[in-house]
């Protein structure tokens, strides 16, 4: 991946507080609207907008799209990337 990309990326994520938020949430693992917005202390509904934008970003993607409630969501090579690329920037 190139180091661009994930700047640019980088930089589209840490203007959205709730962005990063949510992706540092899920991380590695599977996660489920609700249990993000609970954790993350915003409405769910919020958190759906959060996870459509991402989604088309090509940050997150949906394990189980024809679910309506209960969707699966977990992050790409490119969030798991960035998250990697913030954590060596602070370090």
């Amino acid at each position: 991946m190139e180091e661009e990309e994930i700047l640019d990326t980088l930089g589209y994520v840490m203007a959205s507080t709730y962005r990063l938020a949510v992706l540092e949430y899920i991380g590695k693992g599977v996660k489920i609207p609700s249990d993000i917005a609970r954790t993350i202390g915003v409405r769910t509904n919020h958190i759906s907008n959060v996870l459509s934008d991402l989604k088309e970003h090509g940050l997150v993607v949906c394990l189980n799209e024809n679910a309506h409630k209960g969707r699966l969501y977990k992050n790409t090579e490119l969030s798991l990337e960035v998250l990697k690329y913030l954590k060596e920037m602070n370090e």
